[in-house]
């Protein structure tokens, strides 16, 4: 979601700059973090100019997929973020400004994408619990294989012997024959 400088100043002489759009952030997927999927989000707000820094007002809502604490399932979470970023687009911008967390603009674009996915992932719970975990289906459940893994319970277990070894199973067969 990128903004122009002088679109900004143009559509805010006496008034803030409104703006409303939707951002895809489902990069957000494929991070080291525990959303499964994650819908395009609704981005509203206002960017107010003063001078060479501006000041924008976001209101973020969206829904992510989560995994249940307890099995695994998939669970819609809502949320609904209100953040505020400050920006510099001054030639100036130092140390100082960094340290107030006031953001530089490269060029002439005011680039929001970067501060809605962090405001997105700083809005990720600790954890989230299905409704029903009474009635989830093991199938439902946690996953039982994935890439280049399976899950396999005592009952399903395989009682092949390995080829390597069946000689030393014979060794052992006839051990146990002679006691």
């Amino acid at each position: 979601m990128k903004l122009t400088v002088n679109q900004i100043k143009r559509g805010s002489v006496n008034e803030p700059y409104f703006f409303d759009d939707h951002a895809d952030v489902s990069e957000l997927e494929t991070m080291n973090n525990d959303i499964r999927k994650i819908s395009p989000v609704h981005v509203t707000g206002q960017v107010t100019s003063h001078g060479e820094e501006f000041y924008v007002n976001m209101h973020i809502k969206g829904e992510m997929i989560l995994p249940c604490a307890r099995t695994l399932v998939d669970v819609p979470y809502p949320f609904d973020i209100d953040a505020n970023e400050v920006f510099s687009a001054s030639a100036y911008y130092g140390k100082e400004e960094e340290e107030q967390e006031i953001h530089p603009i490269q060029g002439e674009v005011l680039d929001l994408l970067p501060f809605i996915k962090e405001n997105v992932l700083l809005e990720i719970p600790y954890r989230v619990f299905a409704d029903h975990t009474d009635q989830v289906d093991s199938e439902e459940a946690a996953p039982s294989s994935g890439k280049d893994w399976e899950f396999i319970s005592e009952t399903k277990e395989d009682k092949n012997v390995d080829p390597r070894l069946k000689k030393l199973e014979s060794f052992l067969n006839n051990n146990q024959e002679e006691k």
